[in-house]
């Protein structure tokens, strides 16, 4: 199978009056189609950096990144970004606001407003498309922000902690949910946390960083042995604690 996404030898360097930061330095991967990838890695080594790239928001000083075998480029459509807060409008109802990438890119067509409905119905926002942002839980809202990120049906999705500013509860009910939407759909993703637990629990792969400048430390494949594995389930898997531990000792073996 061809890998959906290549990332290949990309560096960055942060320049300023004081000097060059060197941030991410040799980093090489790839995804493949319906593939969930985690990255991890100490605070500050580059990971929200590292999605900058791959939506081209930030351009590498050396390498090449692909999608689908074409170079990424600054408001790439094929890419989805969902960032820490949900940035739903207050003054827009939930469906205006789930529908706003569409109204944009003027793309109002009878068939992907149906698949938003499609999707506010069967994840249960149906009944609050009419109420607005204020009105809805924490995951809800999160789960109207997926929604409209989805509504332009992208070939990769990427998540910058997008639980982060959730309670500990709602942080696994909502990383269950959105795990479960995100296998359903079918979608490629990539997820940055610092939540170790998080990343085995909701990643078929995931990429340790090292510290700045970032250099890819290990790649893990996660194999629980859970049947239908769910976010959730996963955390009661026998051997989920084995890969906490790998995963710990490797992001502390120089500390």
């Amino acid at each position: 199978m061809k890998p959906l996404l290549e990332v290949s030898d990309i560096c960055l360097s942060y320049h300023s009056i004081s000097g060059e930061t060197r941030v991410l330095s040799h980093i090489s991967f790839s995804l493949f189609p319906g593939e969930f990838l985690a990255v991890v890695g100490p605070s500050g080594c580059g990971k929200s950096t590292l999605l900058n790239l791959i939506c081209g928001l930030l351009k590498p000083e050396q390498g090449q990144i692909l999608l689908n075998g074409e170079p990424v480029f600054a408001g790439d459509c094929r890419i989805g970004y969902m960032l820490q807060k949900d940035h739903l409008l207050e003054w827009r109802k939930i469906y205006k606001n789930v529908i706003l990438g569409l109204e944009i890119r003027k793309e109002l067509t009878a068939e992907k407003l149906a698949y938003v409905n499609q999707m506010l119905l069967t994840y249960g926002l149906d009944k609050f498309r009419n109420a607005y942002p204020s009105q809805l839980s924490g995951g809800m809202r999160q789960r109207a922000a997926l929604i409209r990120t989805l509504a332009l049906s992208p070939m990769l999705l990427l998540l910058d902690e997008p639980f982060s500013a959730l309670d500990y509860q709602t942080r696994l009910k909502v990383s269950d949910d959105i795990g479960k939407i995100l296998k359903k759909e079918k979608k490629t993703a990539i997820l940055v946390t610092h939540d170790i637990s998080e990343a085995i629990s909701m990643a078929d792969r995931i990429l340790i960083l090292s510290p700045r400048p970032a250099t890819v430390q290990k790649e893990l494949s996660i194999n629980l042995s859970v049947p239908d594995r769910t976010p959730l389930s996963s955390r009661n898997a026998p051997d989920f604690k084995t890969y906490f531990n790998l995963i710990w000792e490797e992001l502390n073996h120089d500390a």
